[in-house]
């Protein structure tokens, strides 16, 4: 496999040491075929062991590498190199504060995932062995329940950006995932929590969430149907 030489630009901070993030150039040579995640372990393994990411399944399961390059939001383990041309700038999600380097703070997405309640809430007898579920109403949640929790569209979307207080395209497509599941008998109680100003209101359909969404699933259309929900449920 033929060997390339890049220009790296990564976006470095350490809170405890620097007083703003700067940018540090780096140039390395690696296969031609190499993910951006093999970029940034060439320069922590070879260049600069202090450089600071996650990376954890490389099979763009786990969600841990969710990191922007050149504009655009992405996973680091699946993105080849070669999409871009000329140099790599690579920095954190946006929208996140930077806990060191490409790491960022992931608790308060995680408390607001949380407060939609992501788990089947159920009202009637338990069945023996399972509710059983048709097809369709499996195909009714099948691309919601397809989320990896990476935070790629989250951090995409310009209402978190000017309010932190917005739960955020992925905390309103896990409500999806469940207020839209034949199984669960939560919904009305769902719909409650995100029909709110920082909620479905927030979202003003820019399409960003569903542009950054590594498993590219319709994350606009889906907030869209919580929206009609919601009307429904006040009519």
């Amino acid at each position: 496999m033929a060997k390339v030489n890049k220009q790296v630009k990564i976006l470095r901070y350490d809170p405890a040491r620097d007083a703003k993030p700067y940018w540090k150039l780096y140039e390395i040579e690696l296969d031609e075929e190499s993910t951006i995640l093999d970029v940034l372990n060439e320069i922590h393994w070879k260049h600069d062991g202090t450089l600071a990411y996650r990376r954890s399944c490389r099979s763009a399961i786990c969600g841990s590498c969710a990191m922007k390059v050149n504009g655009q939001n992405l996973l680091a383990c699946e993105t080849p190199m070669h999409k871009f041309k000329g140099c790599l700038k690579i920095e954190p999600l946006p929208g996140f504060d930077i806990i060191k380097d490409l790491v960022v703070d992931m608790d308060k997405f995680f408390d607001k995932m949380k407060r939609i309640k992501p788990y089947l809430m159920v009202d009637r007898p338990i069945p023996a062995k399972e509710f059983v579920q048709t097809p369709e109403e499996f195909d009714e949640i099948r691309e919601s329940a397809m989320c990896i929790l990476c935070g790629a569209c989250t951090s995409s979307c310009p209402s978190l950006w000017a309010n932190e207080n917005y739960l955020g395209p992925a905390a309103l497509l896990k409500a999806y995932r469940f207020v839209f599941d034949s199984r669960d008998d939560g919904a009305d109680e769902r719909i409650d929590i995100i029909n709110d100003k920082n909620g479905l209101w927030r979202c003003h359909t820019i399409f960003n969430c569903m542009e950054a969404c590594p498993k590219h699933i319709k994350v606009t259309e889906y907030i869209s149907k919580l929206k009609t929900k919601a009307v429904e449920n006040s009519i």
